[in-house]
């Protein structure tokens, strides 16, 4: 590690943060950003955050597209968001799902979150102190892995959970309620 200072970052989960959930998206047709997202990432690029995105894709563990499907959305994805004048450090994916994977993406992996694997990785690769950074996700698995890895906050945006999730998080109506907590912390 270099002797400069930790960097932080905004963890955002993909399907129901970034894009609003279709179950399984992987066309960039079906494709719709959540209100306020730019904002959001734009306001916390501004404020030093590193944006990364950690995202479950049992779509592919069960077979629905492929790898090359998911980093050619990606792809589209990151053209709109550069648009819009974001631009992500990284994104992290876990392809594999426990019971309903397909041949090698049959099984447990440590990225799979309510594990905090990709968070981690975020974190070894960029030199992110995890206790100054933020997690959103729209799902329990989201907040498991945010607390797993001892981040300073968590939120649980829109109403994807029918019961509430185990652990520490904030609910946020919408993203500009992150972005407001994100100025005010500064």
């Amino acid at each position: 590690m270099s002797e400069r200072a930790l960097e932080r970052a905004l963890f955002l989960d993909r399907d129901g943060v970034i894009n609003h959930e279709i179950g399984y998206l992987h066309r960039s047709e079906d494709v719709t950003f959540v209100d306020g997202i730019f904002s959001l990432c734009r306001t916390a690029m501004r404020l030093g955050y590193r944006l990364i995105v950690v995202t479950n894709q049992a779509g592919i563990a069960r077979g629905y597209y492929s790898v090359a499907q998911f980093d050619g959305l990606m792809d589209w994805m990151r053209m709109k968001l550069r648009a819009e004048h974001v631009e992500l450090d990284a994104v992290y994916y876990c392809p594999f799902h426990p019971e309903h994977g397909i041949g090698e993406y049959r099984r447990e992996h440590a990225d799979r979150k309510p594990s905090p694997g990709m968070l981690l990785r975020g974190a070894a690769e960029f030199g992110i102190a995890l206790e100054q950074s933020v997690m959103v996700g729209d799902r329990c698995s989201d907040i498991g892995a945010a607390n797993a890895a001892n981040l300073r906050q968590a939120f649980l945006v829109g109403a994807t959970e029918s019961e509430p999730c185990q652990g520490n998080y904030v609910s946020a109506a919408s993203l500009a309620e992150v972005e407001a907590w994100l100025v005010a912390q500064g």
